[in-house]
């Protein structure tokens, strides 16, 4: 059974930086592409980063330039560097494979932009 644990989150001032950690057991992640998604109160999980197998790179216009993601498959793990922080940035983060079939979720990490 696959598992995901997020980690890393808390809470920064506008203008802040965090390094969002995801952690995979039970799978081998380097065969996914994967990615990371939030959601905010009251709205839709929306998908904010991806990576593909090779490593290409792909935004939501909202985090561009930004948030930046990368894996490193040798330990199974996938991370998101967020700098420049909004407080429209305030979430709980995921992790989880691109698919129609996503692993089931994780706890995932809040991450919490206020001054």
């Amino acid at each position: 059974q696959v598992q995901l644990v997020e980690s890393g989150g808390g809470l920064v001032q506008p203008g802040g930086s965090l390094r969002l950690s995801c952690a995979a057991s039970g799978t081998i992640i380097s065969i996914y592409a994967m990615g990371w998604y939030r959601q905010a109160p009251g709205k839709e999980r929306e998908l904010v980063a991806t990576i593909l197998r090779g490593g290409a790179t792909n935004y939501a216009d909202s985090v561009k330039g930004r948030f930046t993601i990368s894996r490193d498959n040798a330990k199974n793990m996938v991370y998101l560097e967020m700098n420049s922080l909004k407080p429209e940035d305030t979430a709980v983060y995921y992790c989880n494979r691109i698919s129609i079939a996503p692993w089931g979720w994780g706890q995932g990490t809040q991450v919490t932009v206020s001054s």
